[in-house]
């Protein structure tokens, strides 16, 4: 499964109104964690299908980051049913997604 992009018009239709658990990756392309943090997105993009990843560029769609509360990158929040349950900042192991998204 690939991860998509999303920004200010495509935010709503992706991730609030998705009837699955819908994991955020809130970075930029100058943050150093965030780009190591994409291969293990990618792998557990292949490893989850009950999951979608979508990332948001928060120097492209930075009122988004506003309204969940984004002071840093790399930020990650779990929307279920199209409500932040869970959030990590920073760079994160592969360990600590998988729990993320399980819990």
């Amino acid at each position: 499964m690939k991860i998509r992009e999303v920004n200010e018009l495509s935010f709503d239709a992706e991730v609030l109104a998705s009837n699955r658990p819908v994991l955020v990756d809130f970075g930029a392309a100058w943050c150093s964690p965030c780009r190591r943090m994409e291969p293990m997105l990618e792998a557990l993009a292949s490893e989850r299908e009950d999951v979608d990843i979508v990332k948001v560029d928060i120097e492209t769609s930075p009122s988004i980051a506003q309204t969940y509360g984004v002071r840093g990158v790399p930020t990650l929040l779990l929307f279920r049913g199209g409500q932040p349950s869970a959030r990590a900042v920073g760079l994160q192991p592969p360990s600590a997604l998988r729990s993320m998204l399980d819990d």
